[in-house]
């Protein structure tokens, strides 16, 4: 019907002037990218709803971010299409958000697109009446009806007219969606039960039911990095010695090293494989999971002493600190998957490419080592055929090459960075991806605790002190007037409430950076933050946290989020940070809190343990497992040094370490943790209590005796 009215559509709009939207003076970049779109955008605030109450227009809510391909597809070819623009603009009152600049609205409006249609994903398309209740969600929607799917050209003006004929039942509609994610919220609060050692065994049994020992990782395809599912195998292996699980572990974090997913020019990983071998990704490279899976890489060389797994993350790292720092000493956000429109065009090379670049013998082994060939390992889309363009991927392993190519593994590393080094610079001269450059709290916690616990594990001041410099920024520019938390910072600006992610991963992150440097402000700051945190944002009926605050925007229902994703669930990190300041301070009343939360929601977990996999290494935590351990000892000193280097180097998650190191902070120490105030060293040697279940073994002044303490396997605790 509209196919054939479209070209009238689009020579009338062509002569067509629009005004500018109402993005121009937002901070995002996502938001900033259209500002100059035909569609009379609006943020997300009262005067978008006020106005499509006052001219009886329904909303059309969409939803992306800065780095989303997808959302780069949809805007060029609907949201800068003038006949399109006009469309919208004459049915809807038209909202643009951020998804990562407001998490609590695209929370909500996705589990109204997953109860609605079962979708997810982004961009997220949401239809809203001026009351902000949904009643039609989709996720990309083509131009023009393809493929089964139908088009805005098509689908506008269909929602169009039963806004206006069939109003009753649209709102009739709404008002149940509504009321279903009310009921969901309130089933969640009513499974409670008890968490034990069963349900870690039945989580495992549930991973390894989907773990792909041929290319390591969960599932088939897509295959995303699940960095909590390989933390709580590591917890587990620990626990009860358990080989597989650390097997699933390591032949996972090989294959994503190995696979397209990472970058090897330039190191960082991709957002996720589109494929069960790895090998093609979506390109864009989130701040997140450079955090999360540098913590599962240390943590995996903690427990098997791998040095390619301390060279990932010190590449990983690295690359954090070139391309996604900023001079203030705060993480960006992400780097786009596109550039010039294409996604990947960045990364991926053709033989030609690697002949300008590299010397013969050199482009032997690149060809050799990552898969380089004349057709290329990259296929169109649309077309399904080969491009010529490889992405960049290792079959085998540097053992395996070395023998191949006969050359001794050590020579190859080497010439293997002076390659790289060599397309790294060549790749430079590309168009570079844009860099999302907002700065959130959140991740910038999950950042902090990566750099500060890699190192603490390795030894390397630089990255304690890039976790300070963040921790610093955060403190100095993301704290508002009244002390609560702001959740974005750019372009000179820190704004939007800080809700559940902000305070609970930047006091993960304040904790880690303690144990690093035993620095008392980060702390203290945990702890402020924690009290801040417990008094605006938990459910004293059900136990467990709020996204928002209680003075914070409630959009339809007050939601608490549980489930981990792809970046674990708020209340899943609160629960272990309430543990840890728990022990800490002997403090019997944050367990309290943590304890309930975890058997509120038991039931829930027992039914479905993967999709609460961060919520279960808080429960490992909890279930006996962790350790109090002072150290007492002169913080410069070689005796103490060594102390810590040997215990940070062993994997034992379950830990608390304080240090008094007879300076002025430890009367601070003497007020959060006062169990501690009559620790003494022996022999003036640095010393090593251990205590466990508010008992204190006797102090040794030797790391062997320390780490036999600590072996988790033993019972004789006392």
């Amino acid at each position: 019907m509209m196919c054939a009215f479209l070209p009238a559509c689009m020579f009338f709009a062509a002569n067509e002037t629009f005004p500018e939207n109402k993005l121009q003076d937002e901070k995002s970049p996502y938001l900033q990218k259209h500002a100059d779109d035909p569609v009379d955008w609006y943020p997300w605030g009262p005067a978008a709803f006020a106005k499509a109450k006052a001219e009886d227009k329904p909303v059309f809510l969409s939803i992306g971010y800065s780095s989303c391909h997808w959302c780069h597809v949809m805007e060029d070819e609907s949201f800068e299409n003038p006949a399109i623009a006009k469309l919208i603009n004459e049915t809807f009152v038209p909202v643009k958000v951020d998804r990562e600049e407001r998490p609590d609205i695209d929370s909500l409006y996705m589990s109204v697109a997953q109860l609605i249609a079962g979708l997810s994903g982004w961009p997220l398309t949401i239809i809203l009446t001026p009351e902000k209740k949904p009643f039609y969600a989709a996720t990309y929607i083509p131009d023009e009806t393809r493929f089964g799917t139908t088009g805005m050209v098509e689908l506008i003006p269909v929602i169009k007219k039963v806004w206006e004929d069939q109003r009753g039942q649209v709102l009739e509609s709404a008002n149940r969606i509504t009321n279903a994610l009310s009921d969901i919220e309130k089933m969640y609060g009513v499974m409670s039960g008890k968490i034990d050692e069963s349900v870690l065994s039945d989580a495992f049994e549930k991973l390894a039911s989907i773990y792909d020992p041929e290319h390591g990782g969960f599932g088939t395809a897509p295959k995303f990095p699940s960095p909590n599912h390989l933390s709580l195998l590591l917890r587990i292996w620990k626990s009860t010695g358990n080989e597989k699980a650390l097997l699933m572990v390591e032949n996972t974090l090989k294959h994503m090293r190995m696979g397209g997913i990472y970058d090897h020019v330039g190191h960082g990983f991709h957002r996720y494989s589109t494929d069960r071998k790895r090998l093609v990704p979506h390109f864009e490279k989130m701040l997140y999971d450079q955090a999360l899976l540098s913590i599962a890489y240390t943590e995996a060389f903690q427990a098997s002493g791998s040095s390619e797994y301390r060279k990932t993350v010190e590449d990983t790292l690295n690359f954090v600190l070139r391309e996604m720092t900023a001079p203030e000493g705060g993480f960006y956000t992400a780097q786009d998957a596109d550039t010039g429109g294409v996604e990947g065009d960045y990364y991926k090379w053709t033989a030609r490419e690697m002949k300008k670049t590299l010397r013969r013998r050199d482009r032997r082994i690149a060809e050799a080592v990552y898969n380089i060939t004349e057709e290329g390992n990259f296929s169109d889309t649309a077309s399904g055929m080969r491009t010529g363009e490889n992405i960049l991927h290792m079959t085998k392993t540097l053992t395996q090459l070395s023998q191949d190519l006969d050359i001794p593994e050590k020579k190859l590393s080497l010439r293997l960075e002076g390659i790289r080094a060599k397309l790294f610079e060549a790749r430079t001269l590309r168009e570079r991806p844009l860099t999302d450059d907002k700065i959130l709290t959140d991740w910038n916690g999950l950042m902090i605790a990566a750099f500060a616990k890699a190192g603490a594990v390795f030894g390397e001041q630089p990255y304690i002190d890039a976790a300070a410099r963040a921790a610093e920024f955060i403190l100095d520019t993301m704290v508002s007037s009244e002390g609560t938390l702001l959740h974005r910072y750019r372009d000179g600006e820190a704004a939007v409430f800080g809700q559940l992610n902000d305070y609970a991963f930047l006091i993960w992150g304040f904790i880690e950076l303690y144990e690093a440097g035993f620095d008392m402000r980060y702390l203290l700051a945990a702890f402020e933050l924690n009290s801040t945190l417990l008094s605006r944002f938990w459910d004293h009926e059900e136990s467990a946290f709020f996204l928002t605050p209680d003075d914070g925007e409630t959009v339809l229902v007050r939601r608490k989020e549980l489930f981990d994703g792809s970046v674990p669930s708020g209340n899943s990190i609160a629960v272990l940070n309430l543990l840890r300041l728990a022990r800490i301070s002997a403090d019997a009343a944050l367990e309290k809190h943590a304890s309930g939360l975890l058997s509120s929601y038991a039931k829930l977990v027992q039914d479905s343990p993967t999709n609460f996999t961060q919520l279960l290494c808080s429960a490992d935590f909890w279930l006996g497992h962790s350790y109090e351990i002072v150290v007492v000892g002169d913080r410069d000193a070689e005796d103490t040094k060594a102390l810590l280097s040997r215990l940070n180097r062993e994997f034992i998650p379950s830990k608390v370490v304080l240090l008094r190191d007879g300076a002025e902070q430890d009367g601070e120490l003497d007020r959060i943790a006062p169990f501690t105030r009559d620790f003494s060293r022996i022999g003036g040697k640095a010393t090593v209590y251990v205590c466990k279940n508010s008992a204190c073994m006797l102090p040794t002044t030797r790391g062997d005796e320390m780490l036999e303490l600590l072996d988790r396997r033993t019972t004789a605790t006392e």
